[in-house]
């Protein structure tokens, strides 16, 4: 299957600027296409992996991916899709975070030994407008975009509607972007844009502008936003966004993101953001109509997805907290690692003394840490055996906790039931 049929099937195609000459254009040689990253952060969210996933999709395809970082554009901040104007970054900030994106972009596109042809291109456009006056550009650039084209784009239309209306800054933004295309076409032979659906206005605008300038035709393609059946956003959790970035969110935080997924987000999930075969898709597809209960689509989607962001060992590490959360031995974690596993579980904070001597009683922590309201039930909790300690279960009610059953630095897990989870930390 050709790579534009197989976007189509997966519904990755939202808009392009030649639907019927595109298809064949992209099967007809090695084309060279573009996509933007906004560095308003030192990591990549979730909403980006698509657009990452598409320049992915390219290369495989024997295409030439360009990755482009905005550290121009960053300054100024995209008014798409915003109903107020962005906070500005200083250039240390979007100097960290154009490097930050640079390191997650590798793991997706290869970008080879930095001079092969074949390779994807990493760009910063600071490199091309951080010597260029404002004079010139409005000399060189400007006079070529017309301000009527500029108010009909909806990113600036939705502002202008709105009592906080749109600035000069944010107005000028389309202009930088725009300009963008223009210089990767003269440097690179760059042909095509992509992006999420919402840079219609900006894409649109860098082919015209480039028609304009240098009499050239360019194409766009739009994808899809990556939204949740209800409409809000995909990457969301309650804890804020899912990151791509291990520091922000762990890969067990990941995994579990998409392992609780929606059923009916999960088939446009896995046609989005994976390279499953169509054949495994659509059988996936039916297992979930036929046995929901099993989250066959969700277990999938979380092994590829983790792999793919973290690697074979931030997939194992996922698995293994999962694990540990359904009653898996804990041993050999970190404070940390047991924080992001058992983050929602109540947690009491007592002196290391406490385990020193003969110990504490099992009877006084599983009161302690809130699992049983009495000794007397902390009792009866334990002669029933449903009392465990870093899911390891404790049969005596003469049991006394000391250092030896840490399970990592400071922290120790206690449990009562199969469920109902507490943390008790000796610092």
């Amino acid at each position: 299957m050709s790579l534009f049929a197989d976007l189509t099937w997966r519904g990755l195609v939202n808009q392009t600027t030649a639907d019927e000459h595109l298809p064949q254009w992209l099967n007809s040689g090695s084309r060279t296409v573009y996509c933007g990253f906004d560095p308003t952060s030192d990591s990549l969210h979730v909403g980006s992996l698509l657009p990452v996933m598409l320049l992915r999709r390219f290369q495989k395809a024997g295409h030439r991916p360009i990755a482009l970082v905005g550290g121009a554009t960053g300054m100024v901040g995209d008014p798409t899709g915003k109903t107020d104007e962005r906070k500005l970054l200083d250039a240390d900030s979007l100097r960290t975070n154009v490097a930050g994106i640079r390191s997650q972009l590798e793991r997706f596109i290869d970008f080879g030994d930095g001079k092969s042809t074949s390779g994807a291109m990493l760009v910063n456009n600071f490199d091309w407008m951080g010597g260029i006056s404002y004079l010139e550009f409005l000399r060189d650039v400007g006079k070529h975009f017309p301000v009527n084209i500029m108010l009909a784009k909806d990113s600036v239309k939705g502002r202008l509607e709105r009592d906080s209306g749109i600035s000069y800054t944010e107005f000028s933004y389309m202009l930088l972007q725009a300009y963008d295309f223009v210089v990767l076409k003269r440097r690179h032979g760059c042909d095509l844009q992509i992006g999420g659906s919402d840079q219609w206005g900006n894409i649109t605008a860098g082919i015209d502008l480039a028609r304009r300038m240098d009499s050239v035709q360019l194409y766009g393609m739009t994808c899809p936003l990556l939204l949740k059946s209800d409409g809000t956003k995909m990457g969301k959790s309650e804890k804020g966004a899912v990151y791509l970035d291990a520091a922000k969110t762990s890969p067990y935080a990941f995994y579990q993101y998409w392992i609780n997924l929606a059923d009916a987000d999960a088939g446009m999930a896995l046609r989005f953001l994976t390279e499953l075969a169509h054949e495994e898709i659509e059988a996936l597809d039916a297992q979930r109509i036929a046995e929901a209960h099993k989250r066959d689509s969700q277990k999938r989607l979380a092994e590829e997805l983790t792999r793919l962001v973290h690697g074979e060992a931030g997939l194992a590490a996922a698995r293994k907290a999962t694990e540990i959360f359904f009653g898996a031995e804990i041993e050999n974690l970190s404070d940390s690692e047991l924080t992001e596993i058992f983050a929602d579980v109540p947690n009491k904070q007592l002196s290391p003394s406490i385990l020193a001597g003969e110990g504490l009683p099992l009877i006084d922590a599983l009161v302690e840490s809130g699992l049983c309201k009495s000794k007397g039930d902390a009792r009866r909790v334990v002669d029933q055996g449903g009392a465990y300690v870093n899911n390891r279960r404790q049969n005596g009610v003469d049991t006394k906790l000391t250092t030896a059953q840490l399970a990592s630095e400071t922290v120790m897990v206690l449990r009562s039931g199969k469920k109902n989870y507490a943390l008790l930390r000796f610092v």
